[in-house]
């Protein structure tokens, strides 16, 4: 798998990840509706800035990482693959529906802002994902960890810039896609369900392989 193919696979699964009805495009949309666009984008803006936060500790993992032998590199990867995996089977289980999406109680842009940020970072779940998919693909054959982590983090938030600030824009009619149509949610958390085993797949292959070359 060469440097663009990872970085294909990288969107395609990230995208998956963000559209995915959760915390942080619940948050959005609850503050676009309180406060209007303005109010939901200073959320999306916040959520961005913990998404790039969440980059640099990927960076960092991966770079003690590759410090750590060869095999227990590998090893890594593979339990990587494997959480991957395990994300994905209990999605394609799921059965994702919103009941509702609550009002925000922001009083300005700026505390829309600030809380979309701790909301983001304060996601145990991704952490748990950077510890899984980042070390599958930031890796030194394709270059320096520091120029491999810029391009992921700002693919990572224009992929959330494109998502939520879609929904920020469109608040009332995301609100309603999401309550209204239970059968649409539930197929696109078995999707990226699917999308999830695909990315394991390939990099539990990957990681056999590199294992297993002299």
């Amino acid at each position: 798998m060469d440097y663009a193919q990872s970085l294909w696979l990288f969107s395609v699964l990230l995208f998956g990840i963000i559209v995915v009805p959760g915390m942080d495009m619940f948050f959005v949309i609850a503050n676009a509706l309180t406060g209007g666009r303005k109010a939901g984008l200073a959320a999306v803006a916040g959520i961005m800035l913990g998404g790039a936060v969440h980059t640099l500790f990927g960076a960092l993992a991966v770079g003690v990482l590759a410090q750590l032998p060869v095999a227990i590199f590998q090893t890594m990867i593979l339990i990587g693959a494997a959480y991957m995996a395990w994300i994905g089977f209990t999605l394609l289980r799921s059965a994702i529906t919103v009941d509702a999406i609550g009002t925000a109680s922001t009083r300005s842009n700026w505390v829309a802002f600030r809380q979309g940020t701790v909301t983001c970072l304060l996601n145990p779940k991704a952490y748990l994902f950077v510890l899984a998919v980042y070390p599958q693909f930031l890796r030194p054959e394709f270059g320096p960890i520091w120029s491999q982590a810029i391009v992921m983090g700002l693919l990572s938030v224009s992929m959330q810039f494109l998502v939520y600030g879609a929904l920020a824009l469109a608040a009332g009619r995301g609100r309603d896609a999401l309550v209204g149509n239970p059968s649409a949610t539930i197929w696109i958390g078995r999707g990226a369900g699917a999308l999830f085993l695909v990315a394991a797949l390939v990099t539990a292959w990957h990681g056999v392989t590199q294992h297993a070359a002299p």
